[in-house]
Formats: structure tokens, sequence, C-alpha cells
């Protein structure tokens, strides 16, 4: 029984990579990680590219450091896999670790928008204009993952994101894995499909999550195979595979090919707030619905996600004239 109950390290204890534990052994330090260099052909924001990514500031899956770089960690279909994204100068440097280490690290241009154009896009409003030059180094990302975007966005409907967030957090920390890397225990690896399917009816309520979500998400998880094979489609088609699932709307699949695809025409419908502030933004209408919505951005056709975002990034959004929708947790009752 020696050694198994040793007094638990505190912070004070952490030294040179390792966790010393009076009368016990040492931690060792994590293996170093594979490491990848790129140069990108034009400006890169690593905050604008990889910030879709991330699902509230507690995110168990995304970090990022005040040295600027930003550290992912992903369920790949290699094992799982922690990322070190960080940028110097005119490169950036990857550093990978787990058994999905080599996946991360061959897709880390993609995962950048190496497959983005930027050039593509040509601005047809001034606000539009001058957010793009504000902002030269937005990209695109394409994850080439489609159901570590999926799951979250099933969340994120009809409910606040501050509700979407905790339910996220609450069950990747109880039934992902612990990150592989120098993540210090607080990363995480979002779980398997297999183990989503178990995870038991109490537990979803316990998270927030209401019998139509996590219906959507057990049906979803079931055919998860099937679901990732969209990532080799155009972003159209697979928007319509992702739908097949009852429960999986338009607002859903675009808010997933925007990450998993890079797709730069996924615009998102079915929006609360999208429509009110692109027609703001654009005619100056507060009340525009999808309809309103898609005619102004039909100049931006084969660009609409990117006008989108570009609109977001302006800040220009109208006065909030209603208290915020209110937020619940089915879990109290």
């Amino acid at each position: 029984m020696a050694g198994r109950f040793v007094q638990r390290p505190t912070r004070t204890t952490v030294r040179g990579g390792h966790v010393a534990v009076p009368g016990g052994v040492p931690r060792p330090a994590p293996a170093p990680g594979r490491v990848r260099t790129w140069v990108p052909d034009g400006p890169l924001d690593l905050g604008l590219v990889l910030g879709p990514l991330r699902r509230g500031p507690a995110d168990p899956t995304f970090r990022a450091t005040p040295d600027g770089s930003v550290w992912r960690a992903s369920l790949t279909p290699a094992g799982p896999g922690t990322l070190r994204v960080a940028a110097r100068g005119a490169e950036v440097r990857g550093e990978a670790w787990g058994p999905g280490a080599e996946w991360l690290l061959e897709r880390l241009p993609e995962m950048l928008g190496a497959a983005d154009d930027p050039a593509a896009f040509e601005p047809r409003h001034r606000l539009v204009a001058a957010a793009r030059h504000r902002r030269p180094g937005l990209r695109l990302m394409r994850t080439g993952l489609v159901l570590e975007s999926l799951i979250p966005s099933i969340l994120e409907q009809k409910v606040t994101t501050d509700e979407a967030y905790r339910a996220w957090r609450l069950l990747v920390r109880k039934y992902g894995e612990p990150a592989p890397g120098p993540v210090d225990g607080r990363m995480w690896v979002m779980p398997a499909p297999r183990t989503w399917a178990l995870i038991p009816s109490w537990e979803w309520h316990r998270a927030g999550v209401d019998n139509k979500r996590a219906s959507t998400i057990l049906r979803a998880v079931r055919v998860a195979a099937r679901l990732e094979e969209a990532v080799r489609m155009e972003p159209g088609d697979a928007q319509a595979r992702l739908e097949v699932v009852p429960g999986i709307g338009p607002w859903t699949s675009a808010e997933t090919v925007q990450r998993s695809h890079g797709a730069p025409d996924a615009v998102t419908v079915g929006d609360l707030h999208l429509p009110g502030i692109v027609g703001w933004a654009l005619a100056g209408d507060r009340y525009a619905d999808d309809a309103v919505m898609l005619e102004l951005l039909e100049p931006y056709a084969g660009q609409r996600h990117r006008a989108a975002r570009l609109i977001l990034l302006s800040g220009r959004v109208p006065a909030r004239r209603a208290p915020k929708m209110p937020r619940g947790d089915i879990g109290q009752l």
C-alpha cells in the first residue's frame, strides 16, 4: 500500500517540468512534442482564425495563453491529440502531442487557412472594406473534423450561449479524457462517439441539455462515421448530409461546415441576432429577417460567410432594445 496514498501536489510544488510530491515519486515531465513550422503566404491572425473553435472562455478543449499561443485538444481519426500553435514573425510553429499529433501537424496549414483564398473576396460596402482593411489576418480555417464542431453547435440550438457553453464544459470534462502533452490537467479531449451514446439521460439533464438536443446528438453519433465522411464533400453536399439527421437544420449544418470545411459561402440562417446585425450594418434595418439578410448579402455570393464575419468584426451592431434572453437551467428542476 506504500506510495498509494501520497500527499497531493499543490501549485507551489511545480518546478522544472515535474511535480514534486513529498514522500512520493515525482511525476515525469511530458515527452517532447512533434514540431512543424509553416510560413503563410500572407498576413495571419491566429486569434481571428482559430477563435470560432472556442466554445466559451472556459472551453476545456481550447486555451489561449498570454504569449499569444493557441492550444487545442482534438479527437482525431488517429486518436487524441493536443496542438500548440504560435506565430513568431512570419513563421508559424506547431507542436503536437499524443497519438493524433502527426494527423494534427499534417493538417496544420489547412487549419490555419492555407486552402482559403482571401483575395477572392471583393468588398461592396464601405463598412465591409474598412473591416477587411483593419483585419488583414482573417482567414477561414478548415479543421477536417465534423463531429467536434457539430456537437457543440447542436448544444447551442435555441438556448443562450452561456447555457450551451456550460453544457459543453461539463460534459467534456466528465466524459472526455485528459489531453496529452504539457497541459497540467487543464485541457480535455471531447468524448468518442460511443461515449456520447452511453451518457445517461439524467446527466444530460444535469448539464442543462433538454431531451430534444440530447436526442439529436445521440442520433448523430450513431452515424458518426458517415458524418465524418462529409469532410471530403463540397460544403453544400456536406450540409445536405448533415441535415438528413433529424434535429439538424440549416443553422446547425452551416455552423459546422464553416469550421470543418472552411466554407466561405455557408451563411448562417435561422440565427436570432445575425439578420438584424447584417441588416443594420448594410441598410440600417435592425428588423431584417433571413430573407432580407440573404438579399443584402447577394453581392457577396460565394463569399457570404466571410462578408458576415467582417460585418461582425466591424462592431456596428444595433443598440439593444429588449432585455437579454433569460438564462435557464433545467438541471435545477
